[in-house]
């Protein structure tokens, strides 16, 4: 039995690598992981990784799957205008969405309730339904367009979350960057985790732990 889904969406921002991660993380995590991926995103994802996902939603689960190492049926994907799907009405749609990473298109689909393809209308279904929602955009600069559509998302209760990581945790990697994001996705649908320690937390503590609960040395 897996934990609530939770929907993941990537769209055509850069940034691919957190979207993934955290589809990883939420399997890692028990939860249910419903997934949707844009044209646009395909193409980022052949660019920015070495990741192979076939745009075929069966076929996609599948690609998934091998890669988190999610239980059957842990996954499931959905087609651009899968209008059947369970995340496009407000009495089948999970509690929880993020969109990771969030295109200023999306952004701008979403604020003015576009609803033009599944992962708009997803995201549609979780504001009026007053679920959580959390869109990660990544882009620079914003223009007073994108700040627009982000405060009139944040005054419905939208979670903005840009892709800007820190570096108070002294990153060594990569990933170090793409977990600092993650992690506070996590902490937005309230999900425990120990990609990094919280602010105040020992580090050394944090990792002591990691490694016992994996055993390694």
């Amino acid at each position: 039995m897996f934990k609530p889904p939770v929907t993941v969406a990537l769209t055509g921002a850069s940034g691919a690598q957190y979207g993934l991660r955290l589809i990883d993380v939420l399997v890692e995590a028990g939860h249910e992981v419903w997934v949707m991926i844009s044209k646009a995103a395909h193409m980022v994802i052949a660019t920015e990784t070495d990741v192979s996902l076939p745009a075929q939603p069966q076929r996609l689960v599948e690609a998934l799957t091998e890669k988190s190492g999610a239980q059957p049926g842990q996954i499931r994907c959905f087609g651009r205008e899968d209008w059947m799907a369970p995340v496009a009405s407000g009495s089948g749609a999970p509690s929880a969405m993020v969109i990771c990473p969030c295109s200023t298109g999306t952004l701008s689909a979403v604020a003015t309730g576009a609803s033009n393809n599944l992962i708009e209308r997803a995201a549609d279904v979780a504001i009026k339904e007053r679920r959580t929602l959390v869109m990660v955009p990544r882009e620079s600069p914003f223009s007073p367009i994108h700040l627009e559509h982000m405060l009139a998302l944040s005054r419905l209760g939208v979670v903005i979350l840009p892709a800007a990581p820190g570096f108070y945790h002294r990153p060594q990697s990569m990933e170090d960057l793409i977990d600092f994001i993650v992690a506070r996705i996590l902490n937005q649908l309230g999900i425990a985790h120990r990609l990094m320690p919280r602010w105040g937390e020992d580090a050394a503590a944090t990792s002591r732990d990691a490694q016992n609960k994996d055993g390694s040395p």
